[in-house]
């Protein structure tokens, strides 16, 4: 897992109802990036991605526009340690 990066993404603006979370999975799916997405309770969307180093750097890339309907204000990321995400999902 050595060559798999993992990051962790707070994303802020009109992000919640505007199909940003299938539009994430749909993106991740197509650059082979696992993980998953969810919404926060204070508007923020949260995502981890998973996979090789491009992959993920063009997911945050991803992010700054998001879905056709979001306008995004900031995007947080943190990097950390894989943990052997299998499949991109979205939690509840």
């Amino acid at each position: 897992m050595s060559d798999r990066t993992r990051a962790r993404v707070f994303v802020s603006g009109r992000v919640q109802g505007v199909y940003y979370r299938a539009n994430t999975r749909d993106a991740a799916r197509a650059r082979d990036v696992n993980g998953w997405v969810r919404n926060l309770a204070d508007g923020r969307v949260e995502a981890v991605f998973e996979g090789s180093e491009s992959a993920v750097e063009e997911m945050i890339e991803w992010c700054h526009t998001g879905s056709p309907a979001a306008t995004v204000d900031d995007v947080d990321v943190r990097y950390e340690e894989p943990e052997g995400e299998s499949a991109f999902e979205i939690r509840r």
